[in-house]
């Protein structure tokens, strides 16, 4: 095995057990992207000279006083929306060329005090618009999209090019992709992980979050990066999960919510077929399957664009008036389009989100996690606009991905995806596990009690070097 395909948690004790240096690991990574790059299209800079230097001096520092945690020496990727110091932060867009960040954010200054190795800036779709990141390709198949909009750090990770990657989420950017891709991705509750120096597409519904090989990585990182941070004004306090707190399988005690409605409808039969023999194997490892109805499911996608869209439009205003050639088309006419949303359809949108969050807390009296598809089909053909469900109905793709997963933003409770199959192409799936606000542990929890059920847990895509 080489030492790009090791998972954090592997890397991290082989570093520490003095078995592999920080230098090695980032080579093998760096030589890996050389490899695949040209195939999957993940990153926008590899700051391969910097990433050498900083993980000499990881193995300096372990080699003197001994590793500052799991994370010291580990090579990893940034969302290009996410600042580091000296690099570019281009958003994937024409709108941000030569701009370069002159601090880091908050979650790059955490992560290089716990040691991570930057390796460099990942693709998104442009401002974080969209669910496709057209310019990155599907690690599993390169005719297909990688999702959005934190396409790039799910296909670094998914190809062997980054070990963990960060990424943001405000209508599922990092849930999609990591299911598409075959990867883990966690959206923390809101405010749980800090969002200063991080381009936004809409405040209330932002989140910054991991994407990782395995549940048990995810758990390293998000101890790392979560905490109170008072620059961001939506920042709280909340528990941590700590390092190593999931060992064994037992869900004895745990009630696991099944939809009756949104989640399953028109939802691929593979992936159907896939999520719900995951749920049984939660029930196999003790968990008492409870069926649930989704609460106001007919308003989800009214409340997500209703808040989504007049925020963004308003981050990007003067931008849009002075430079609006520069945004791609598709980005644009949805930041033009929320020009024309009056005060009131937002404050209503508010309105119902409050009334959703207060629904979704009654539902979670009832149960510990609800699981769920993802998303509802395996990764589209690139270029693919719409699908046709078997009801007649036909969906825009970024409609589709952005369904199931915009619930957990507009609510804000932790929702995490991680694998449980491949449909007959070969393609990945992916199930969504959710819990009331800073219940973070308990969906990863049970996530890590199915994947150690599994087999196959931090498997990379079959990218061809």
């Amino acid at each position: 095995m080489q030492p790009f395909e090791l998972s954090l948690t592997e890397a991290s004790r082989a570093v520490r057990a003095r078995e592999l240096s920080p230098v090695e690991l980032t080579e093998s990574v760096l030589a890996r992207i050389a490899a695949v790059e040209g195939r999957l299209g993940a990153y926008v800079t590899v700051a391969a000279d910097a990433a050498l230097a900083a993980a000499v001096r990881a193995e300096r520092e372990i080699s003197g006083s001994g590793p500052r945690g799991s994370l010291h020496g580990i090579p990893m990727a940034l969302k290009d929306l996410i600042d580091a110091e000296g690099l570019p932060t281009t958003a994937s867009s024409h709108v941000r060329a030569g701009h370069v960040a002159e601090r880091d954010s908050r979650v790059a200054e955490r992560l290089g005090a716990a040691g991570a190795v930057l390796l460099g800036k990942t693709h998104t779709h442009e401002f974080a618009y969209g669910l496709t990141t057209p310019q990155t390709n599907n690690a599993w198949d390169h005719s297909r999209v990688a999702g959005g909009s934190s396409g790039g750090s799910a296909v670094a990770v998914a190809g062997g090019g980054a070990t963990f990657a960060m990424g943001t989420d405000t209508g599922g950017s990092i849930r999609v992709p990591a299911a598409l891709n075959g990867v883990v991705g966690l959206k923390p509750t809101y405010g749980l992980v800090p969002r200063t120096g991080v381009t936004s597409l809409s405040w209330s519904l932002d989140h910054v979050g991991p994407l990782t090989r395995t549940v048990q990585d995810a758990v390293l990182v998000l101890s790392a990066t979560a905490g109170h941070d008072a620059r961001d004004p939506a920042s709280v306090s909340g528990p941590v999960p700590d390092r190593f707190p999931f060992q064994g399988g037992d869900l004895r005690g745990l009630k696991v919510g099944v939809p009756r409605n949104h989640y399953f409808d028109r939802v691929t039969p593979e992936v159907e077929e896939s999520v719900r023999r995951a749920i049984e194997r939660l029930a196999e490892l003790g968990a008492e399957l409870v069926d649930v109805e989704i609460p106001m499911a007919r308003y989800i996608q009214a409340v997500q664009w209703g808040l989504m869209v007049p925020e963004a439009t308003a981050y990007h205003e003067r931008s849009l008036r002075a430079t609006p050639g520069l945004y791609a088309a598709d980005v644009r006419i949805l930041l033009e389009a929320g020009e024309l949303t009056s005060a009131g359809d937002y404050l209503r949108a508010q309105r119902a989100r409050t009334m959703m969050r207060d629904a979704w807390a009654r539902m979670f009296d009832g149960i510990d996690v609800l699981a769920a598809p993802t998303v509802p089909m395996t990764a589209a053909e690139a270029g693919q606009g719409a699908v046709e469900w078997a009801d007649g109905t036909t969906e825009a793709v970024s409609d589709s991905y952005v369904r199931l997963c915009a619930p957990a933003n507009i609510t804000g409770v932790p929702a995490l995806t991680l694998p449980v199959g491949h449909d007959r192409a070969g393609l990945p799936i992916g199930m969504q596990l959710m819990a009331r606000p800073f219940h973070d542990a308990t969906v990863l929890r049970v996530g890590r009690a199915y994947e150690e059920s599994a087999a196959g847990a931090g498997r990379l895509a079959p990218v061809a070097a």
